[in-house]
């Protein structure tokens, strides 16, 4: 019997690394960076086409490589960071595994131009899956310059399931924050399909949040700087009045590199608990440093799980230098004790009479009368006896009262509070067609057309009366489901009624949201808005679709560029969905308001006028039936 273990070729042995090391176009992104950070670069161009499926180029100016170094980089398990077993504990770089390269050259199409500073002629190489196709003496500039095109060509089962172009670029965008923040003396350059979208000068650690962020964010930034034997923490943490429901910004970076730590997430947010509501998130950029032989890097593919000796003391300072940052800038409620400056209030003493505060004025004063100050000789204002304008109150004393102005009721009518008869509540009834076989229709269109009022519970549920039980609404929910399918079918049908503005709501986008505008905006004008680009991040909103009056616009923009960034998948329709449901969660009926019989009525007669309104398009109940046995179970 022959031997069956064998060796595989470098070819497929790369593309197995690969499966680890290049996930998607933003690992691409990720290891080129950081090999020209490592490479002592100041300036870092990224230039992307189609989310990074038919090029990433990263250029830059280090150090660049020799003919050999160029060609021997791309081997597996060939690096410059380390040398032996014992550099792992004191890693100050980045990508250190030897596999980048060599994993990118097995599932895409390579070139690459270097030249070292000191050499008159570089080095071009290009490699198709793992196959050297040239190396040849180029002129370039010095460092590097990677282009990176058609990722897994020759993995056609990778290629087919990466996301869509937003989803892949969202990707690309969180790799490139999280190496501009902790590179700050480093000049960043984004482009994304000859937009350019980011153009970072080297600067401090709070303009360059400022710049990646937006100038919204730089009021809010509070200051944190510790520093002990153990760890140094410096940084910023966001204010409680700039926190999000999510997506808020967290950046934790250890050493110069992005890690995730839910330990220590639980020490910040821990500070903010008796700060904010529930479900909101606030913005933390912490830099932590400690010695490098106190904690591992390498103990997950991306690097960005560390482990600490000393977890549970730099636990400890972290949650207190968070606290102590929130305390000096008032956010959290304190007692003074302080009396020095005070103003000093007079003590009462026993059997002292308390005197009133005098209020002089003048009885005979009349701001009607006219003024005995003459005009000047430029002025042609007539001087009007404006005393004569209650002359006819006299005579309208002795009028006749009518019996309700005696009493002191004056009815005016009113929209919102007027009484409605039954008969207008059952003027609109509703097709027992549309109705679903969930909810039985003779019920409900039984329930409609004898005239039967509903009962609004708490401001928050809307209770009917059913042939086989009690019907409850939640009218959040269903309002809701209503707004959402009218939104849906606005978009599908290019209808949306707009609401010009009497003054254009100005808002400030970042870039990343600017890219994410652009690439939905054919979606937000079906709706009704009309945005306008102004330059230097700002857009003004000329209109808004009609029904939203009341709404803070910039808020609700935010709110739907988020959630179409989140939800955003292979087909558009997935982006509608989330721009429609974005802005039916925020103009629907808030809880709380109380609603008349006539809107209790519109309302439930909209609700049922639809194809599926039991759920909100999240999975929701809306409506809820309880049955005639299980009322009588409750009195028994």
């Amino acid at each position: 019997m022959s031997d069956i273990i064998h060796l595989l070729p470098d070819s497929v042995a790369n593309q197995i690394a690969a499966g680890e090391v290049i996930q998607r176009p933003a690992s691409v992104v990720k290891e080129l960076v950081e090999n020209a950070i490592d490479a002592g670069a100041t300036e870092i161009q990224i230039f992307i086409k189609d989310a990074g499926r038919i090029l990433i180029q990263v250029v830059d100016n280090g150090k660049g490589m020799s003919e050999t170094d160029a060609r021997l980089s791309f081997e597996r398990h060939a690096t410059s960071k380390i040398s032996s077993a014992q550099d792992l504990y004191s890693l100050r770089t980045m990508g250190f595994r030897g596999e980048a390269l060599a994993s990118i050259a097995a599932i895409a199409q390579v070139e690459l131009r270097t030249r070292r500073a000191e050499d008159e002629i570089g080095t071009s190489i290009l490699i198709s899956g793992s196959k050297v196709e040239s190396q040849e003496y180029v002129s370039c500039p010095a460092g590097a310059n990677f282009m990176i095109k058609n990722i897994f060509f020759n993995v056609p089962a990778r290629r087919k399931f990466l996301k869509s172009n937003q989803v892949e670029f969202g990707f690309i965008m969180s790799e490139f924050e999280r190496t501009a923040l902790v590179n700050t003396d480093i000049a960043f350059k984004l482009v994304h399909n000859d937009v350019e979208l980011y153009n970072l000068p080297a600067s401090n650690f709070r303009q360059r949040i400022v710049a990646l962020f937006g100038k919204n964010l730089n009021q809010h930034l509070l200051s944190v700087d510790v520093q002990t034997s153990l760890v140094s923490i410096t940084g910023y943490i966001g204010h409680p009045d700039s926190a999000r429901k999510r997506n808020a910004w967290q950046y934790f970076f250890v050493n110069g590199r992005y890690m995730r730590h839910p330990y220590f997430y639980k020490a910040v947010i821990s500070n903010y608990e008796q700060l904010l509501p529930a479900g909101e998130m606030p913005h933390y950029f912490l830099h932590i440093q400690v010695d490098p032989s106190t904690i591992d890097v390498n103990i997950h593919p991306t690097k960005t799980e560390i482990k600490f000796e000393n977890e549970q003391p730099i636990w400890q300072i972290l949650a207190a230098a968070v606290r102590e940052t929130l305390g000096k800038s008032n956010a959290v409620p304190t007692i003074d004790f302080d009396t020095e400056g005070a103003p000093e209030i007079p003590i009462l003493h026993h059997g002292q009479p308390v005197e009133p505060p005098r209020v002089s004025y003048s009885p005979d004063y009349n701001p009607f009368a006219s003024s005995s100050v003459k005009p000047s000789n430029h002025s042609h204002r007539v001087d009007y006896d404006w005393t004569q304008l209650y002359k006819d109150f006299q005579s309208n004393k002795d009028m006749p009262i009518s019996p309700e102005e005696e009493a002191g009721e004056i009815k005016i009518p009113s929209k919102i509070n007027r009484q409605t008869s039954v008969e207008d509540i059952s003027a609109t009834k509703v097709s027992s067609e549309a109705i679903p076989l969930s909810i039985p229709m003779q019920e409900t269109s039984r329930s409609i057309d004898t005239g039967i009022e509903h009962l609004q519970i708490k401001g928050r549920y809307i209770l009917t009366s059913v042939k086989s039980g009690l019907m409850i609404i939640d009218q959040h929910r269903a309002h809701v489901r209503i707004l959402f399918d009218r939104y849906m079918s606005h978009i599908q049908d290019k209808k949306g009624v707009s609401q010009r503005l009497l003054f254009p709501e100005m808002i400030q986008l970042s870039p990343a949201q600017g890219a994410e505008l652009l690439s939905v905006q054919e979606d937000f004008e079906a709706l009704g808005f009309d945005i306008s680009d102004m330059g230097g991040g700002a857009y003004a909103v000329n209109a808004v679709p009609a029904g939203i009056d009341g709404l803070d616009v910039p808020t609700l923009i935010d709110k739907m560029l988020e959630t179409a960034t989140q939800r955003g998948g292979d087909v558009s329709v997935d982006v509608h969905e989330a721009i429609s449901l974005a802005l039916a969660e925020s103009a629907a009926i808030p809880y709380g308001q109380i609603l008349s019989p006539l809107e209790m009525e519109k309302l439930i007669s909209d609700l049922f006028s639809l194809t599926a309104p039991n759920y909100t398009p999240d999975g929701k109940t809306v409506v809820s039936v309880i049955g005639d046995d299980e009322l009588q179970k409750r009195f028994r």
